[in-house]
């Protein structure tokens, strides 16, 4: 979606409703209503979400101010890597009856409603989460404001809550093969002679640029904003630490892969 340049200068507020969609991929791994069998659910579950993708899609509006996480954390240890690397806050919910339910959605609400009152920095909201209970909190961002993005899995999301948002990604669509034109110059590579693999910092580059590309819905993207979404996907990310002296001679360097050009008062680049 397009924004203004002066969204670039606004937060992101980034809130998982982590079993909800946890539960999603399991049941598409394993079929529906396996998650919900207590041998399913009560127990130590593997990880199977992306996190990084998410957080990922989250920086590509705006740095990340707040990503908090709701869940019974006693049975999702194992996606305590994952969750460390992303700076995920974990908000840990007891469910506080018989019933399994640990109204995360509910505590979500209330802390995207409270923080959005408390901090005018806030341009984008992020919930990730398929229910319908989230239809209700959309009206009260979208009246402040505030851009809100959804993020649900294609089969459980309801869709008048995808509908309820400004823009909505369904998360196999972040995680699935790359995009027809990925496709293209794989396959010009491909019937080229032995091509060399990309170095880690070209394909955070490459990233970066995608990322830009889906979010501001133009090929073309500046060369600023382009270091700025590499150090939003990663702060340590420095071009000495992969041979280059700084971001332009690292960008020159990587002309096989890019098109550049001049704007109106910067440098353009889009990938080939």
């Amino acid at each position: 979606m397009n924004r203004s340049d002066s969204d670039d200068n606004k937060s992101v507020a980034l809130y998982w409703d982590f079993e909800n969609l946890h539960a999603s991929l399991v049941e598409a791994r394993q079929g529906e209503g396996s998650y919900n069998k207590p041998d399913g659910r009560f127990k130590a579950q593997e990880p199977l979400m992306d996190v990084q993708a998410i957080v990922e899609l989250a920086a590509s509006f705006g740095p990340i101010a707040i990503n908090r996480a709701y869940c019974n954390w006693q049975y999702f240890g194992r996606y305590r890597d994952a969750l460390l690397q992303g700076a995920v806050e974990l908000i840990q919910l007891f469910s506080p009856g018989a019933s399994a339910k640990n109204g995360a959605d509910i505590k979500l609400c209330l802390d995207a409603v409270e923080d959005i009152s408390r901090f005018g920095h806030i341009g984008t909201v992020v919930i990730v989460g398929g229910d319908s209970d989230f239809m209700p909190v959309s009206q009260k961002i979208k009246a402040a404001g505030r851009t809100l993005i959804g993020v649900g899995a294609r089969k459980s999301t309801n869709r008048h809550w995808a509908k309820s948002c400004h823009e909505f990604r369904y998360y196999e669509n972040l995680v699935e093969a790359p995009a027809a034109a990925d496709l293209a110059q794989s396959n010009a590579q491909t019937s080229a002679a032995s091509p060399e693999p990309l170095s880690s910092a070209a394909e955070m580059f490459k990233r970066a640029i995608r990322l830009l590309t889906e979010t501001k819905g133009d090929y073309w993207v500046s060369e600023a904003s382009i270091w700025h979404m590499m150090k939003r996907l990663d702060p340590t990310f420095d071009t000495r630490d992969h041979g280059y002296a700084n971001f332009p001679v690292m960008l020159e360097s990587l002309d096989s892969l890019v098109e550049v050009r001049q704007g109106d008062s910067e440098l353009l680049v889009r990938l080939r």
